[in-house]
């Protein structure tokens, strides 16, 4: 029998063509064989939705997926349990979620008499009425009739005060022609009349405003915004990025001035704590507590007021020594790094000038004194880089005005023009303390700016001239 199937390629339960094989028992599967093997690098979470062991593809649904008599229970050997109950019957029903409107659905037909489950939320808008009466004596008005008013209400009521819809809906054959917001003011002042006056005394209500004009000129504005060409877009665009250039500009000059009132306040301290040391040396001691006070402010002054980013510091701030043991009294006549190099040099050259060693014996007062005279060369500094500014300024401004204004030139007042000029002296004189401070002469720097600026004023004359 065996030959026979195997004659006619018939397939065996066992899969066995052999005869001697024929009584044995076919091999178990194992259960790996059963399973696909987990690719590397795919976590153990991902696999197992991807498959079950039964190689059954994955639901599109979520499913309890277990395990009965050892076996695993996929989504289609799930059978539906279906009781032995009777079927509740369901009825059409009809129902009314609004007044004048019927519906129908299917409901259950224990539930056919009991209320709508929606209707709760079916919120309806307390809507005032008034009497011919009332009417006459509080709401008539000479651009509205009462039967404009009954139909403006009515339709507010029926559309919950929807005023798109109650102007839409607008019955123009019959009525005048109005806007929506001749709707909404009639509606909201005959509301805020029959609210006052039937409200109690002491418990008058909130009256809800409308400005009809407001609501005329809002919607003209934004209409005017959407109709707008793209070449005016663009130009609102420009004038928004100069009205921010301005502001910055503003706030730079507000900086500027409380900056120049620090350094100013710094030099006018200075100044005193100077008369007073003057004072206390030459025996005019003018009261221990003040001399003391006085000396002390504007020691402070000199080396704590603060400026803008341009302006570092009035003056110079040394650091204490805090360091526990001893210390060599030459560290507190060290610059400290936040003076910067330029700075530096120009003290420098301030000291040659004066025949004063960089480094001289740091003696108690020789100390205090060297420190202090330097705070004052970078308080002469910084005065006179806020003076070349100004004058800077005040020459842009007048070949700014020149240029705008051709044939009219502006006189600058001698009070606002500085004493002596900062440009170096080019007859071989020496120059004096206050010139061997250099402004810079690298691009951008104001000195340099100054120069150009003269220039310019003193080209456009000659210009003129000829």
């Amino acid at each position: 029998m065996a030959d026979v199937l195997d004659i006619l390629e018939f397939e065996r339960e066992n899969g066995s063509s052999d005869v001697l094989n024929d009584n044995k028992k076919p091999k178990r599967k194992r259960v790996s064989d059963l399973t696909f093997k987990r690719p590397e690098g795919m976590h153990r979470e991902l696999y197992a939705l991807l498959y079950a062991d039964n190689k059954d593809n994955p639901s599109l649904i979520p499913t309890d997926i277990g395990f009965q008599n050892k076996s695993m229970i996929g989504y289609k050997q799930i059978k539906a349990k279906l009781g032995l109950k009777r079927v509740r019957p369901w009825i059409w029903t009809p129902f009314s979620p609004k007044e004048k409107i019927e519906l129908n659905h299917w409901r259950r037909e224990v539930d056919k008499n009991k209320e709508y489950p929606f209707a709760r939320l079916n919120t309806v808008i307390e809507m005032p009425s008034y009497s011919d009466s009332e009417y006459q004596q509080l709401l008539s008005c000479d651009l509205w009739t009462k039967s404009e008013t009954d139909h403006l209400f009515d339709l507010c009521r029926r559309f919950d005060q929807r005023f798109v819809i109650i102007h839409d809906r607008w019955d123009t054959k019959t009525f005048t022609a109005r806007s929506m917001e001749d709707l909404k003011d009639r509606y909201y002042n005959v509301c805020n009349i029959l609210a006052k006056v039937r409200a109690l005394p002491g418990q008058e209500p909130k009256v809800k405003v409308f400005d009809a004009e407001h609501e005329r000129r809002r919607k003209e504005q934004l209409i005017k915004l959407y109709n707008r060409t793209p070449e005016e877009v663009e130009e609102e665009q420009q004038l928004l990025n100069e009205l921010r250039k301005i502001e910055m500009r503003k706030k730079e000059r507000e900086k500027k001035t409380q900056d120049l009132q620090k350094l100013i306040t710094a030099a006018d301290t200075s100044v005193e704590a100077r008369k007073v040391d003057a004072q206390v040396r030459t025996g005019n001691r003018p009261g221990r507590k003040k001399a003391t006070h006085l000396q002390r402010s504007g020691r402070e002054s000199i080396t704590t007021t603060s400026a803008a980013p341009n302006i570092e510091s009035a003056g110079i701030k040394f650091p204490e020594i805090k360091a526990s043991g001893a210390s060599l009294r030459s560290q507190r006549m060290k610059l400290p790094a936040a003076v910067g190099q330029k700075k530096t040099k120009a003290i420098e050259q301030l000291l040659n000038e004066l025949s004063i060693d960089l480094h001289p014996m740091p003696t108690e007062d020789i100390c205090q004194h060297f420190n202090e005279l330097r705070s004052d060369m970078v308080l002469l500094y910084e005065l006179k880089m806020a003076l070349a500014n100004c004058e800077y300024e005040l020459q842009s401004l007048k070949h700014q005005y020149e240029a705008s204004q051709p044939g009219k030139t502006l006189d600058i007042p001698t009070t606002l023009l500085p004493a002596t000029p900062l440009e170096a002296n080019t007859d071989g004189s020496p120059k004096k303390i206050s010139e061997v401070i250099d402004l810079g002469t690298g691009p951008g720097t104001p000195n340099r700016k100054r120069r150009a600026a003269i220039e310019q004023v003193n080209l456009m004359k000659k210009l003129k001239k000829n």
